[in-house]
């Protein structure tokens, strides 16, 4: 499930929206005298991504009603920009959630607190299951159960972690309860 750009947006490209959005990251001229380079157009996407999240987020009213209506109106333009291929939306909702799982599960902690445990696994299984449908789908039956086989891992973790954050909060039986039942 790969994807390639018909017309790719160069480094500086991206930084010209940044600073168009005043959000340009702040450049070392020691080390890039010249500007920003190809090498680094993948954080400059980053950075651009995560100014287009932050505006998506302020502009959306929060209230329950409305919030449905504002998150559809954003969908829109995200499906014109993407068209009509299943197999690239498919791609880019797995390339999104793999990078909200990475956030969720804070890569420099040491260890996971049981809720952000479960959340990481949560988004996992939806990275899976996705997987497992479009390898089903391309007939690619050996694809399709180690897509399973994480997704059911993931699912594990996912009651792993709820039940440990049930316990932290008192609400459930700690192992040593549970070793004399």
């Amino acid at each position: 499930m790969s994807i390639s750009s018909e017309r790719p947006v160069s480094a500086g490209q991206i930084y010209a929206a940044l600073a168009a959005l005043a959000a340009e990251p702040a450049a070392d001229p020691e080390k890039r005298p010249e500007g920003p380079q190809e090498e680094d157009r993948l954080h400059l996407l980053g950075s651009l991504l995560a100014k287009t999240e932050l505006e998506i987020t302020a502009a959306t009213r929060l209230t329950e009603e409305e919030e449905i209506e504002d998150v559809l109106e954003t969908l829109l333009g995200w499906g014109e920009q993407v068209g009509a291929d299943p197999g690239l939306a498919i791609n880019v909702l797995t390339n999104r959630l793999q990078r909200t799982a990475l956030q969720v599960s804070e890569p420099e902690a040491e260890e996971l607190p049981p809720g952000r445990e479960a959340a990481f696994a949560a988004v996992m299984t939806a990275v899976y299951t996705l997987s497992a449908q479009w390898h089903a789908e391309q007939g690619d039956t050996e694809g399709t159960r180690h897509a399973l086989s994480g997704a059911e891992e993931a699912l594990i973790d996912i009651l792993q972690g709820i039940h440990d954050l049930r316990v932290a909060i008192g609400d459930g039986p700690g192992p040593e309860t549970e070793a004399d039942s």
